[in-house]
């Protein structure tokens, strides 16, 4: 099993932001919300899409992996998982702030989305086909 090596991977990131969002909250003393601090903001919407998007995103990867998919397929999505969330974490995180980590790190993790779903949806369709 492959998959469980990048949600461990992924488990202590999300550790790190989640760290990070409650360091802000201590700093400026907030308990909900962002309280108008721009850092907190930052934190919080890293935090937030990190959640809206790994948990499905691995989910996929291991059920083309159990479908007796491509190991190294399987490998290539972890690890561009990892990095595309690394690169979006990074460019959002800055102050001011780089777009172009943001957006890469959007576009590698759509693109873990949509080759996993579609490696999925050929390997039901030859499963059909059988």
């Amino acid at each position: 099993m492959i998959t469980p090596l990048y949600a461990a991977i992924l488990a202590l990131l999300l550790v790190v932001l989640s760290s990070r969002v409650i360091k802000q909250r201590m700093k400026h003393q907030v308990g909900l919300g962002d309280g108008g601090h721009s850092s907190l903001t930052r934190a919080i919407r890293v935090h937030g899409n990190f959640v809206e998007y790994v948990p499905f995103a691995l989910l996929l990867i291991w059920m083309y992996e159990m479908m007796n998919g491509a190991l190294i397929l399987v490998h290539i999505l972890g690890i561009a998982l990892v990095i595309g969330r690394l690169l979006h974490a990074y460019g959002v995180s800055q102050q001011n702030e780089v777009i172009k980590f943001r957006q890469a790190g959007m576009f590698t993790t759509f693109a873990v989305l949509i080759v996993s779903a579609v490696l999925i949806l050929l390997k039901y369709l030859t499963f059909l086909m059988m």
